[in-house]
């Protein structure tokens, strides 16, 4: 994996195209972000729908193709994959492969499937945030409960987080040894990954920083009375404008993982110093949105239409 400055630019195009174009929405469901991106797209003369992973179709042979419902995606000027819904393994990896069945057909797919699968992995996405040199907490991941009370014993005070999941959850913070145990005993009997990270002494705040194109196009504190701060778990939020090194981080930690757009965690710790927590490759935007009065539907989709036409 070569460390790079920014995601890479679509090698078809040069030059953005003011022409109408057909966009394709993959999504779990309809809801407030699929109705944003509809919106912005509408707002820009161009075309959006948006078709559930779970109605993909692919043929192969004498007629191949890929649809979802009556939506040929081979047809569609680009595709922006939102959340991938829960399901079986082979669901999963079939939603995951037909994007990149696209991508190799040569249709634009934003977040790319390569950005996805990195970012939904917290052991993949840290190993890159190191690889490019970014700090990042001390991570120990594992397979068994001995190897995982090993690794709290060299960190101390760790959080533990599932290895594939957002919005804080399934979270838990371990101080102690009986509760190290019982966390512990528990992934053992659903034959989890074990995933631990020092805790980072702060004062109840993160930054999420949204990077679009190589940029960040807006940042929000938020703010909690525990150790958690996401938004979904009763944290607060604000805007925040960040400076030139924390934007720097921002951009660097999106392209780490190859993602055009991203929602970057910031933890400013109380030593002075500050760590790139996650990448979100699918992230939302609704907090940031009414916080800073972005129109980040809008960026996404102007994003999506670089290059195409």
């Amino acid at each position: 994996m070569t460390c790079r400055s920014s995601p890479p630019a679509d090698s078809r195009h040069s030059s953005a195209s003011s022409s109408s174009l057909q966009i394709a929405i993959l999504a779990a469901r309809e809801g407030w972000h699929t109705g944003e991106l509809i919106r912005a797209l509408e707002a820009r003369g161009h075309t959006g729908a948006v078709v559930p992973y779970e109605g993909l179709v692919a043929s192969i042979g004498r007629r191949p193709g890929l649809r979802s419902g009556a939506v040929d995606l081979d047809r569609a000027d680009a595709v922006l994959a939102r959340i991938i819904p829960s399901g079986s393994l082979e669901q999963i990896i079939y939603r995951v492969d037909a994007l990149h069945r696209l991508e190799d057909r040569g249709v634009r797919v934003m977040n790319s499937p390569r950005a996805i699968e990195r970012t939904v992995d917290k052991f993949w996405t840290s190993a890159l945030l190191e690889q490019c040199g970014l700090p990042t907490p001390e991570t120990i991941v594992c397979e068994t409960a001995e190897e995982a009370s090993a690794a709290f014993r060299v960190l101390g005070d760790a959080i533990v987080k599932p290895l594939f999941g957002s919005m804080g959850l399934g979270m838990v913070r371990v101080s102690d040894e009986e509760m190290a145990f019982r966390v512990f005993r528990t992934i053992e009997q659903i034959r989890g990954v074990y995933y631990l990270q020092r805790a980072i002494d702060h004062d109840g705040r993160d930054i999420r920083a949204f990077v679009v194109g190589g940029r960040v196009l807006g940042a929000i504190e938020r703010r909690s009375e525990g150790w958690r701060t996401n938004l979904s778990r009763g944290g607060t939020a604000c805007p925040v404008r960040l400076s030139e090194e924390w934007s720097a981080l921002a951009v660097r930690a999106a392209a780490a993982v190859g993602a055009e757009y991203a929602g970057v965690d910031l933890l400013p710790a109380r030593d002075g110093g500050v760590y790139v927590l996650e990448v979100n490759g699918i992230p939302g935007w609704q907090g940031l949105q009414q916080a800073t009065g972005l129109d980040v539907a809008g960026a996404l989709v102007e994003q999506l239409a670089q290059g195409r036409g």
